[in-house]
């Protein structure tokens, strides 16, 4: 029997089921701007292909620079800070309150 992939959502089918799929995006979704210092949020949305692996979901991070249509975000993960590049469709401005 050949070795099983552990590819990223491999044992978590749960995710892919009908009411846990992203829905489509808008326009506003693909073309939101960011400065560098902002807060965001690392939230999933569009196509599975090029989302962040899912221990960064729901993670608040702050804009370090812009590579081409995606921001550099630094995250902290348990005791160390982690640098992620992560397309625009998948942050959110975290609102001060």
């Amino acid at each position: 029997m050949p070795k099983r992939s552990g590819g990223l959502f491999s044992g978590r089918s749960r995710h892919l089921a009908r009411h846990h799929k992203p829905s489509s995006l808008s326009i506003d979704a693909l073309i939101k701007e960011f400065s560098v210092g902002d807060k965001i949020a690392i939230v999933p949305k569009g196509s599975f292909r090029d989302i962040p692996h899912p221990r960064y979901r729901g993670k608040i991070g702050t804009v370090t620079e812009r590579r081409g249509s995606a921001y550099v975000v630094e995250v902290r993960n348990m005791n160390s800070t982690k640098t992620l590049v992560v397309p625009v469709r998948h942050l959110e401005r975290v609102v001060k309150g």
